[in-house]
C-alpha cells in the first residue's frame, strides 16, 4: 500500500514523509533484508520518495546508506542491483548522504562492478558500467566526499579513476575525466594533479578524440584542464606543457558546449601570463574564431565566454600587435558590445581593454569606436545611477583617453559630457569623485 500511496502523488508523498514513513522503512529493511519481496516493496517505495527534495533530510538521518549498500553487496541479478541504484541515484545528489554512502563502502563496490564489466559487450554489463560510473562522478560532486576520497593523492580510489583515462572504454575515459574535474575543486588537489602528471594524461586523451571524436570526452577532458589551470602556480607548467596547442586542435568545432570549455580554459591560463596572452592575440585564426562564436546568439555561454576572451587577450598583453589583430578581424564593436552587458565584471572587462586599446592604439580603432557607438555608450553609462562604482570610474578614464583623436574628441564635446561628469565629484565612492575631478579638468582643457 504504501508503495502505491507514494507513487507520483506529491502530496500523499510529502504527508507520509510527515509522518516519518520513511525510518519506518529504513527499519524494515534492515530487520527483512532476506526477504525478498519484501526489499523490493521498500526500494521501490524509496525511490518513489527519494525524488522528492523534501525526502533527502530525513533520509540523511537514518543508515539508509548502509542498508544499501550491505544490500547492493549481495546482490548478483542485474535487473537488482539496477533497483538499488535507482534509489541511490537520487539519494547521492544530497552532500550529507553522498559522504554516508562513501563511508558506507559504496565506492569500493562500485569500481569492483567497473573492474568486472569493463571488458564486456552485454547490454547488461555496458548499462551496469555507465550506471556504476555515473554515480562515482556524482559522489565526488560533494566537497567532503570529494575529499575523502582524494586522501591527498595517495588514495586508492583516485588511482583507480586516473586508470580510466587512457583505457580504450569511452564511457570509463568520460567518467575518469569527470572525476578529475571534480577533484580540481581547490587549489591545493589542483597543484598536486599537475606536479604528478595529470596534464599529460588528459592531453593524450584529448589527442585521441581530435577528428570524429567523442563530444563528451572532449568536454570533460577540457573542463578538467579548464580546473586545473585555476591556480596561479599551474598556469606556466601546463603552458610549457603544450596546453594551449592540444586546445587549439578543438577550434574547428561546431558544438557549443566543447566550444564554450574552450575558450573557459585558454581564458584561465593566459590570466597574469603576458607571453602566452600576447602569443595568442597575435593568432589570427583563433581571433577570427572568437570574432565569429562573439555572434552566437542560440548560445549566450559562448558568445560571453568568447567576449571575455578577446577583452583578456588585450588585458593581459597589453600589446599593440594583439589589438591590431582584433581591429583588423572586426573585434573591436563586440568589445563596445561587452560594456553594456548585464554582468558587471564583463562590462568592466571590457572597459579595461578598451581604456588599453585607446592608449595604444587610438588611431588604428578610432573608425571602428566610432561607428560602434562608443562615446553615446559611455555617455548612458555615466548619466545611469544604476551602473556600479568601478563601471563609473573606468567609462571616466575611457573618455580621457579617447580625447587623443579627433572624431571621437567632437562627439564628446557634442554630448555634454561636462555636465554628467561634474555630478559625479560628490559621488559617496572616493575613487569616482576623485576621477571625476580629473575628468572634468580634462574636458574643460580640452574643450
Amino acid at each position: 500500500m504504501l508503495m502505491n500511496y507514494s507513487n507520483e502523488n506529491d502530496s500523499l508523498q510529502a504527508q507520509l514523509i510527515n509522518m516519518g514513513v520513511i525510518p519506518t522503512l529504513v527499519k524494515l529493511l534492515g530487520i527483512h533484508c532476506q526477504n525478498a519481496a519484501l526489499t523490493e516493496m521498500c526500494l521501490v517505495a524509496f525511490g518513489n520518495l527519494a525524488e522528492l527534495e523534501s525526502s533527502k533530510e530525513q533520509f540523511a538521518s537514518t543508515n539508509i546508506a548502509e542498508e544499501l549498500v550491505k544490500l547492493f553487496k549481495k546482490q548478483i541479478e542485474h535487473d537488482k542491483k539496477e533497483m538499488i541504484f535507482e534509489v541511490l541515484a537520487p539519494l547521492a545528489e544530497n552532500d550529507a548522504i553522498k559522504l554516508q554512502l562513501v563511508e558506507a563502502g559504496l565506492v569500493e563496490c562500485l569500481l569492483e562492478i567497473v573492474q568486472q564489466k569493463v571488458d564486456s559487450d552485454k547490454e547488461d554489463d555496458i548499462a551496469e558500467l555507465k550506471t556504476a560510473s555515473d554515480l562515482m562522478v556524482l559522489l565526488l560532486l560533494g566537497d567532503e566526499s570529494m575529499q575523502k576520497l582524494f586522501e591527498g593523492g595517495k588514495g586508492n580510489v583516485f588511482q583507480r579513476v586516473l586508470s580510466w583515462i587512457p583505457s580504450n572504454n569511452h564511457q570509463l575515459q568520460l567518467a575518469g575525466a569527470l572525476a578529475i574535474a571534480n577533484f580540481a575543486r581547490n587549489d591545493g588537489n589542483c597543484i598536486h594533479m599537475v606536479d604528478n602528471g595529470i596534464v599529460e594524461k588528459l592531453m593524450d586523451l584529448l589527442d585521441r578524440h581530435v577528428e570524429d571524436g567523442n563530444v563528451t570526452v572532449q568536454h570533460a577532458a577540457l573542463s578538467a584542464l579548464r580546473n586545473l589551470a585555476i591556480p596561479v602556480i599551474n598556469k606556466a607548467k601546463m603552458l610549457s606543457a603544450g596546453v594551449t596547442e592540444a586546445v587549439l586542435k578543438f577550434l574547428k568545432s561546431e558544438m557549443p558546449p566543447v566550444q564554450f570549455k574552450l575558450l573557459g580554459t585558454l581564458r584561465m591560463l593566459i590570466d597574469a601570463q603576458a607571453e602566452a596572452a600576447e602569443q595568442l592575440g597575435k593568432n589570427v585564426k583563433l581571433v577570427e574564431r572568437l570574432v565569429e562564436w562573439c555572434e552566437a546568439k542560440d548560445h549566450a555561454g559562448v558568445m560571453g565566454e568568447s567576449n571575455r576572451l578577446l577583452s583578456a587577450l588585450i588585458r593581459h598583453s597589453k600589446s599593440k600587435d594583439v589589438i591590431k589583430t582584433i581591429v583588423q578581424s572586426g573585434g573591436i564593436k563586440h568589445l563596445v558590445t561587452m560594456a553594456t552587458s548585464e554582468h558587471v565584471i564583463m562590462q568592466n572587462e571590457a572597459l579595461v581593454a578598451l581604456a588599453l586599446i585607446a592608449a595604444l592604439e587610438l588611431g588604428t580603432a578610432e573608425k571602428d569606436l566610432e561607428s560602434a557607438k562608443l562615446v553615446q555608450i559611455l555617455h548612458r553609462l555615466l548619466a545611469d545611477e544604476r551602473s556600479a562604482p568601478e563601471i563609473k570610474y573606468n567609462s571616466m578614464v575611457l573618455i580621457c583617453a579617447l580625447m587623443g583623436s579627433e572624431c571621437l574628441h567632437k562627439e564628446v564635446q557634442d554630448l555634454a559630457f561636462l555636465d554628467v561628469v561634474s555630478k559625479l565629484r560628490s559621488h559617496e565612492n572616493k575613487s569616482v569623485a576623485q576621477q571625476a575631478s580629473l575628468t572634468e579638468q580634462r574636458l574643460t582643457v580640452e574643450s
